[in-house]
């Protein structure tokens, strides 16, 4: 896929591997469209990038997206590719009764719903263009589930399956559907949990999209760094041990509880 002088919307890309992705796809020749919901962090985001171009909006929201489609179309008319990013992660304890029914799927609405609503809103305006493509950001969760975010590994397990859907589906169009699979990334996701990811097991963010940008550029449908094909394989292998291995860390969040 040909990144210089495409057309990108890039959503969630105010910190973590979306900023990333602001500053390399930029270096690529790219015009670098981002959506965030803290309009200080767009702000922030422009003041870093002069060049990009900001919109705040909310992709749990369909009626947001609708305006976003409305506003993004009018004004970049060569809008060629999507890149669906914005996530949200949470450590929950599903036997804690004070989780409110109506924020329980919370990462649902953002990390699953949100991309699915976009890559249909978006899809018709896409499949006119010379050359399209969508990146659907998903995680090595999806090859097990983390006990700690049980809500988030099903919103990612479900972004990769429909992903594979997606592919399949449009696979006799003009527009090439791609997976970017994170392992554990230093971002701000982690900011907030009662037992900190150990750091020599997280990626450096700048290190993955250099990986994403690579496999773009030759059209590889899975952007991953080496470590999620060991993931991947391993979840073929020796599923139950991965499970156990990603449960040490929900043990520690009930003993610090406790």
């Amino acid at each position: 896929m040909e990144l210089k002088n495409s057309t990108i919307l890039l959503t969630g890309g105010t910190s973590g591997i979306g900023l990333k992705l602001v500053k390399q796809l930029l270096e690529q020749g790219a015009t670098v469209l981002v959506t965030g919901r803290d309009l200080n962090a767009l702000q922030e985001t422009k003041r870093q990038f002069p060049t990009v171009h900001t919109f705040q909006s909310d992709v749990s929201s369909p009626a947001a997206i609708e305006q976003l489609y409305q506003e993004v179309t009018r004004q970049f008319p060569k809008l060629n590719m999507l890149i669906n990013n914005a996530g949200q992660m949470r450590l929950l304890d599903l036997q804690d009764r004070s989780l409110a029914l109506a924020n329980l799927t919370r990462e649902i609405a953002t990390n699953l719903s949100g991309t699915i609503q976009m890559v249909h809103q978006f899809l018709p305006h896409l499949l006119q263009q010379p050359a399209a493509a969508i990146v659907n950001v998903s995680s090595a969760i999806a090859f097990m589930a983390y006990s700690s975010a049980p809500i988030y590994s099903a919103s990612k397990a479900g972004v990769r399956a429909y992903t594979q859907a997606l592919r399949l589906q449009l696979e006799d169009t003009r527009v090439k559907v791609f997976e970017l699979i994170p392992p554990g990334v230093k971002t701000n996701l982690q900011k907030d949990w009662a037992v900190q990811p150990n750091p020599s097991m997280l990626m450096e963010a700048d290190k993955l999209v250099a990986v994403a940008i690579k496999g773009l550029l030759n059209d590889k449908p899975e952007l991953r760094p080496p470590l999620v094909g060991v993931i991947k394989l391993a979840s073929r292998l020796m599923p139950n041990l991965l499970l156990q291995f990603g449960h040490r860390e929900f043990k520690k969040i009930k003993a610090i509880a406790k």
